[in-house]
């Protein structure tokens, strides 16, 4: 059994876009015709390939399809690049990447090879211990994750270790943990505002337990990375920021190390499709060598 090519492409354009309408007016089609492409790809593969929520979204099955489709269009721009025949429209190549290499260090490389090659960057921007599922799903062709082991059908190497420290600033730790008689304690912890990235950011809870405290502190919930560091530089509490983003404010005197003998070294991999593609090798890399000069060993 074959996939349609032209039918799979469809799928993928649909999920990209998150509803039909949208992707007929990409495909420049009607809706009706691109549902009925979906339904005869469901019917010659005999699986339900796509949820019609809103978004849509693929099932297993669907997303077995995406993934073929993102990997041939890849695989179709590295042949017509070899034979000189390079594509008008740039090809579209999804990551996915933890805010604070976002914030730091993994633009740079990605601007380098955009700069040299006709390739855009649907950037997708997800907590590193969960960028791994984005990659299962097909959503993204690469990710920098905190996860070693590979995805299935990827490879993995690492990248280095992202270092946290925590800070807050002179006025915070002045009023809220007081190091007068020697660094914090668990109480004056337990008791401090806290800022969190969202809900699935642990590293703050991981200090603390470090510290001896088991219950959360009131928290703030700031979920993007530059505001985080200035809800941070604010004073509204303390938190585990990137080494490279609060250095500068470090040697400054803006911010303070509450700590100043602990931090936590987080290890970074990259992910990405087990496939021979000159663009994707290119794109692997400008993130390799970034990630020598910005992280830690």
């Amino acid at each position: 059994m074959e996939i349609p090519l032209d039918l799979a492409r469809t799928l993928l354009a649909v999920v990209d876009a998150g509803t039909l309408d949208a992707a007929a007016r990409e495909l420049r089609l009607t809706p009706s015709a691109v549902s009925q492409r979906i339904k005869a790809l469901e019917q010659r593969l005999g699986r339900v390939l796509l949820v019609r929520s809103k978004p849509v979204r693929a099932t297993d099955a669907g997303a077995a399809v995406v993934r073929l489709a993102r990997q041939t269009a890849l695989l179709e721009h590295d042949a017509l690049v070899a034979v000189g025949l390079e594509e008008e429209q740039a090809t579209r190549m999804p990551l996915a990447v933890n805010a604070d290499s976002l914030a730091t260090w993994i633009l740079p490389a990605l601007a380098t090879v955009a700069a040299s090659a006709p390739v855009v960057f649907d950037l997708h921007r997800e907590d590193q211990d969960y960028t791994a599922e984005l990659l299962e799903t097909g959503a993204v062709m690469a990710a920098v994750t905190s996860r070693e082991a590979p995805v299935a059908g990827c490879t993995s190497s690492r990248l280095g270790a992202m270092r946290y420290l925590a800070v807050a600033s002179p006025e915070y730790r002045d009023r809220w943990l007081p190091s007068h008689a020697g660094p914090p304690d668990a109480a004056h912890y337990a008791a401090a505002p806290s800022v969190y990235f969202d809900r699935r950011d642990d590293l703050q809870a991981l200090a603390l337990r470090e510290y001896g405290v088991l219950t959360d502190p009131p928290l703030h919930y700031v979920p993007a990375s530059a505001d985080f560091a200035r809800a941070v530089f604010l004073g509204m509490g303390w938190g585990m920021l990137p080494e490279a983003q609060c250095a500068g404010a470090l040697a400054a005197g803006e911010l303070v190390r509450l700590e100043p003998h602990r931090s936590i070294d987080v290890p970074l991999y990259w992910q990405q499709w087990n496939l021979r593609s000159e663009l994707l090798s290119a794109v692997a890399d400008a993130v390799a060598d970034a990630a020598r000069e910005a992280l830690r060993p």
